[in-house]
């Protein structure tokens, strides 16, 4: 490894504690309303600022990864999905901070800051090692498309949380009425996600601490253009316990975990692709981990999570909330255009020689920017405000999340590169 990566892996290290210092400080500030008896708006403006400085602190480590990064592998990184999410991370944050200077709300902070945690951690799971570039992304449209359409998602994250923070103030836990109810559910569920997300980091991370490994040997049958069969053999590593087996395979090593030495079953014969049942298998993890995590918290809270952060938020306007949600989205459409559908079909041309090829990608491109027009649509000319407009700005940045994430690793495509 070179100086320049040496730097960069140093600056990424502390860019994450900096941001997870900056979600302390904010979670004081927000907690510390209730828990200050002389003056809570002090308080919250005093511990708010210093969240802040750490964020900023942060973002700045940050800057230094990415530069130095793109000194020491000779092209910017943002090329995989190591790269991409770190990216994103570095973006959200700079999305926040711009949104924090115009409306100074630490609320918005308290669940922004974790966001950038979990993502970044997200990003840590993939190889992190510099990779060359294949011809498709070796193109001055790499920095243009890849950066906008990041900025404009990092803006549509920001509103997710403010939205998130405002459906948490208004959404009434103890409504016993069938749409209170309703509405308390989905909002938990919301939050359960977030929770098997947190339960998926944990379980790579855990399993990779201990050094676990799986090793199978999976057969698989294609066609080729002149209409014969091809037998292929490859290997397929797990770092997590199989729980699920690749289909119509062989077991090569398999370390024992909880007393199991072998796979509880195989992954059914539709799931052939290479990588089918380790996914399968990474999907069946993080939601015991969630479930194990999430039944923990309601161990010690007694009560669900949304109906125990709900009083904390007692004397905010959700009004405020709301407008910083719609502005954060405001900002980050006409970026997000430019840079998923305008420059990304500009880049496709020049790459594949056509504007539009149906990717799944560019499907999903499609879609996220509909979705916005819809909620842009919606709350200008309809009138959707509040509630239902924090609603939408949730939903949409859960699409936007299938797109950078979902699309790349399970769907086959011209952009599955970036799930290397």
């Amino acid at each position: 490894m070179n100086s320049w990566l040496q730097a960069s892996s140093n600056a990424f290290i502390v860019a994450f504690f900096l941001y997870c210092f900056s979600f302390i400080g904010y979670a004081v500030a927000v907690a510390g309303r209730r828990w200050s008896n002389r003056d809570p708006e002090a308080h919250t403006k005093r511990w708010g600022r210093i969240g802040f400085t750490l964020a900023v602190l942060g973002w700045a480590a940050h800057l230094v990864f990415f530069f130095t990064r793109w000194k020491g592998g000779g092209h910017i990184p943002t090329s995989n999905m190591y790269e991409f999410m770190t990216f994103l991370g570095m973006a959200i944050m700079f999305a926040f901070i711009i949104v924090n200077m115009i409306y100074r709300n630490p609320l918005v902070g308290a669940f922004a800051t974790p966001l950038v945690v979990i993502i970044i951690a997200y990003a840590s799971v993939f190889p992190s090692d510099v990779q060359p570039l294949i011809p498709a992304l070796n193109s001055i449209w790499l920095k243009v498309h890849v950066t906008t359409a990041a900025t404009g998602e990092a803006f549509f994250a920001v509103g997710f949380a403010a939205a998130l923070v405002q459906l948490l103030r208004v959404v009434d836990p103890s409504r016993k009425d069938k749409a209170g109810r309703r509405a308390s559910r989905w909002l938990e569920f919301v939050l359960f996600f977030i929770v098997i997300v947190v339960g998926f980091l944990i379980s790579v991370f855990g399993f990779r601490a201990g050094g676990y490994q799986a090793e199978f040997t999976q057969e698989t049958f294609s066609i080729d253009q002149q209409g014969n069969e091809i037998d292929t053999v490859q290997k397929v590593e797990y770092g997590l316990p199989p729980i699920v087996a690749p289909y119509n395979s062989d077991t090569v090593a398999m370390d024992s975990y909880l007393g199991i030495d072998k796979p509880l079953f195989e992954a059914p014969s539709w799931m052939n692709g290479v990588n089918a049942g380790r996914k399968l298998n990474t999907v069946i993890w993080s939601i015991i981990s969630g479930l194990i995590i999430y039944g923990l918290i309601r161990l010690v809270i007694r009560k669900p999570i949304a109906a125990a952060i709900h009083p904390y938020l007692d004397g905010i306007d959700p009004d405020d909330l709301d407008e910083i949600s719609y502005r954060a989205i405001a900002i980050g459409f006409p970026v997000f255009t430019l840079g998923a559908l305008i420059f990304a079909m500009i880049w496709a041309q020049i790459a594949w020689s056509r504007f539009w090829g149906w990717d799944p990608k560019e499907v999903w491109a499609l879609i996220t920017w509909l979705f916005y027009s819809a909620y842009l649509h919606l709350r200008l000319s309809r009138g959707w405000l509040g509630v239902r407009s924090a609603w939408l700005a949730v939903i949409g940045f859960i699409v936007v999340l299938f797109t950078l994430i979902g699309v790349n690793l399970v769907i086959a495509g011209l952009h599955s590169y970036a799930g290397v």
